[in-house]
């Protein structure tokens, strides 16, 4: 079977890109990858960190704040804290992980404080540990990595990975977006945490976030897990990139004649938004906070009334239009899938963390936006970093095996004379994945209808010559990435015929005990499905948890 890669091509030590060695090398630089190479330099192994943006300031993380899954070492709260999304996540979620990340995430607030993190204190001089801001958290850690020894390349996204004749992942290749020139990193193990796939729909941060990692791991023979559960969408201001939801707890949601939309301000509210949206505007006003929670939401959340203020409104006075935007597995929770603690995936010397890797171990099917993703960012990211290090001492070095280029679309040549046009083929996945009729809810005869436009456009793709220069790679690949992702999720969505999480079936509304399955899926030619047991040890019974 096909991973759609028709490269193959030998690297040679004569090429004119700039040449790098090193034991570990982490692809992105948001939360995930930052403390993988933390972890990594920490344990001896010499690093090397690539950014499709500057490290510290692109990403879904660096423009926004994000609450944090940080729970105190008891055991009442740990059980409270593991039952709130275990019945929301369709119980797919696994204890072992859920312990694992909670106390991970404990311990690494607490080196965030021992290194200068600016935590909120209390009127009792108590820390918060709860949230990050983050501007101050990315700063932090860009300084931190830097501080490690590692070395970071901004502006160098990956385009492609390197194997040797086993298969096994040993590098990568790249090219520096500002001037052009190529880059090529040997390494003895690599750690993708290039975060999720939010299809370019203009959501905060998400503008860099294309799935890029997922289709290189996917073209070594890596495989995804919980795709499906990837219709995340993220309410805001239909004028705004800002997504930031928790103050519309207080909102109320109105027709344009200023009638008030019933229940759309309860707990299934999403949908009934969605389901106006197609046919009519939707507005909200902040009207439910009295004046002591306005205070606390400007000084929680300043980026949040920036575009107001820009605007000249006032969310609690006066009605303004909203939208939801597709975040995809940004907020979703498929990605690759790891297969042991230290983060591994199915492809031998590849690594997964944070956004990039699947998050059901934690959320089973339902949305980890913000609390839970953050901790997951942070704990997979250390277990990843530290993983790859403890295998680059044992591995031979690359630059005595013969590396093969593992990259396909939009770098290989095909049968045609032209390369593809990179913003139609995005455009023509956004047709597919933005409206709610298709995505919010799903039902089989539109996923197929889908698929079949999809299957034909990366057929279509596969023919087509590479890209002629840096930035038109770059895009080519972000293009056949968006592309795959949507391809991996509808398949995955066809295959679950229930309702579970955030995955709705139309035609099946209620959750099936006998779908109790992770969908791991993969591929790219031929895209395929297969079901995956969820550990019988890890199930536990949290109606005493939840009741406290």
């Amino acid at each position: 079977m096909s991973n759609g890669n028709s490269g193959g091509q030998v690297v040679s030590s004569a090429e004119g890109a700039a040449q790098h060695e090193v034991d570990v090398l982490v692809i992105g630089g948001g939360p995930a990858g930052a403390w993988a190479a933390i972890s990594a330099s920490a344990k001896g192994a010499k690093v090397l960190l690539v950014d499709k943006g500057f490290c510290g300031t692109s990403g879904a993380t660096a423009p926004a704040g994000t609450a944090l899954w940080h729970v105190p070492p008891d055991t009442q709260s740990r059980e409270k804290a593991k039952s709130s999304r275990f019945a929301l996540g369709g119980e797919l979620a696994e204890h072992t992980w859920m312990d694992r990340v909670l106390e991970q995430t404990w311990i690494n607030a607490e080196r965030l404080a021992e290194w200068g993190y600016p935590f909120p204190v209390d009127a009792n001089g108590t820390e918060h540990r709860d949230s990050l801001q983050g501007p101050e958290y990315m700063r932090l850690m860009r300084k931190r990595v830097k501080q490690s020894g590692a070395r970071i390349l901004d502006h160098s996204p990956a385009l492609e990975l390197l194997t040797d004749e086993h298969g096994v992942v040993a590098g990568a290749a790249g090219v520096h977006r500002q001037t052009g020139d190529t880059w090529l990193v040997r390494s003895q193990a690599v750690v993708i945490a290039t975060g999720g796939c939010a299809f370019l729909s203009r959501a905060l941060g998400c503008n860099v976030l294309t799935g890029d990692g997922q289709l290189m791991a996917a073209e070594a023979g890596a495989e995804l897990s919980g795709m499906e559960f990837s219709n995340a969408y993220g309410l805001g201001p239909a004028f705004s990139s800002v997504t930031k939801s928790l103050f519309y707890n207080w909102a109320t949601f109105y027709h344009e004649d200023g009638s008030v939309i019933e229940g759309a301000g309860s707990a299934r509210g999403r949908g009934i938004i969605a389901h106006t949206l197609q046919t009519r505007p939707v507005y909200a006003r902040l009207d439910r906070a009295d004046s002591d929670v306005r205070q606390w939401m400007r000084t929680a959340q300043p980026n949040f009334f920036l575009p107001f203020d820009r605007h000249g409104i006032d969310p609690f006075e006066q009605r303004f239009p909203v939208t939801l935007r597709l975040e995809g597995t940004v907020r979703g929770t498929g990605g690759l899938h790891v297969v042991d603690e230290s983060c591994a995936t199915s492809v031998e010397g590849l690594y997964a963390a944070g956004d990039a890797a699947t998050r059901e171990l934690i959320c089973g099917g339902f949305t980890g936006g913000g609390s839970h993703n953050a901790a997951w960012a942070m704990s997979s990211g250390f277990w990843a970093g530290a993983g790859a290090a403890d295998r680059s001492r044992d591995a031979r070095a690359a630059s005595r095996r013969v590396l093969r280029r593992a990259g396909g679309v939009g770098l290989r040549t095909g049968s045609a004379n032209a390369p593809y046009d990179s913003a139609d083929v995005i455009r023509a996945v956004q047709a597919e994945v933005f409206p709610y009729e298709r995505n919010w809810t799903r039902s089989g005869d539109l996923l197929e209808d889908s698929l079949q436009r999809l299957d034909g456009l990366w057929e279509g793709l596969r023919q087509c010559a590479p890209a002629q220069t840096a930035q038109e790679a770059v895009r080519a690949r972000e293009a056949a990435a968006m592309l795959a992702t949507s391809r991996w999720m509808y398949r995955s969505a066809l295959q679950r015929t229930e309702t579970r999480g955030m995955h709705r079936r139309r035609e099946h509304g209620a959750l099936d005990p006998r779908q109790h399955h992770r969908l791991v899926s993969g591929g790219l030619d031929e895209v395929w499905v297969r079901r995956l047991a969820v550990p019988y040890r890890e199930q536990r019974d949290f109606s005493v948890a939840a009741a406290a």
